[in-house]
C-alpha cells in the first residue's frame, strides 16, 4: 500500500465534480489497490472519511471509518442520498483544510444508495457522524467543500490562516 497526497484548500483540483465509476472497473486489482491506498492514507493523516477527488481522482467514490479500532471500513462507489430527514449542527474539519474545524448544518438522518467495494448495491440508513460523514464526502465529489458553508468573510479568514501557515511551515 501506498499514502497518496492529499489536495489542500484552495486548490482548484478539488472544485472537479467527480464523474461516475463503471461498475466493471471495481473489483479490478487497480481499483481494489486504490481503495486500499486512501484507506491508509485517510488512517495516517488521521481522519474519518475520504472522498477519491481530494487525492486527484475525479470519481464518485469515497472510504470512512468512522470506528475508534479503525475496525470498520466503508467504501461507498457512485452514492446517491434517496432520503434526508431532521438537521444537525455539527463541527467539521476536513484532510484538505488542515486545521479549520467550523460548525456546519446537515440533514440528521439520510438513506444512501451505493455499490460496495465487491461492486453489490446496498442501501444504507445512516444518522449522526455517519450521516455527517457521508454527506461531507459527497459534497467532495461534487467540487465542494464544507467552508462552502461558511460566510465569504470567513472563508477568505481560513484561505488566509492556511496560506500563512503553509509559509511557516516552509520557512
Amino acid at each position: 500500500m501506498a499514502l497518496l497526497p492529499i489536495l489542500e484548500f484552495p486548490d482548484p483540483r478539488l472544485r472537479t465534480v467527480a464523474a461516475p465509476v463503471d461498475p466493471a472497473r471495481i473489483t479490478s486489482a487497480e481499483f481494489q489497490k486504490l481503495l486500499d491506498d486512501m484507506f491508509e492514507t485517510m488512517y495516517e493523516a488521521p481522519g474519518i472519511g475520504l472522498a477519491a477527488s481530494q487525492v486527484d481522482v475525479h470519481q464518485r467514490f469515497m472510504v470512512m471509518d468512522i470506528s475508534e479500532e479503525h475496525d470498520q471500513p466503508r467504501v461507498f462507489i457512485n452514492p446517491e442520498i434517496t432520503a434526508r430527514d431532521g438537521e444537525q449542527v455539527y463541527q467539521e474539519g476536513c484532510l484538505s483544510v488542515p486545521g479549520i474545524f467550523a460548525d456546519v448544518t446537515r440533514a440528521d438522518r439520510i438513506t444512501v444508495s451505493f455499490l460496495d467495494r465487491d461492486a453489490k448495491a446496498q442501501t444504507l440508513e445512516a444518522e449522526g457522524l455517519l450521516a455527517v460523514c457521508i454527506q461531507h464526502e459527497m459534497d467532495h465529489l461534487a467540487g465542494k467543500l464544507f467552508v462552502d458553508y461558511l460566510s465569504p468573510l470567513k472563508r477568505e479568514m481560513v484561505r488566509k490562516k492556511l496560506a500563512k501557515q503553509k509559509r511557516q511551515a516552509a520557512a
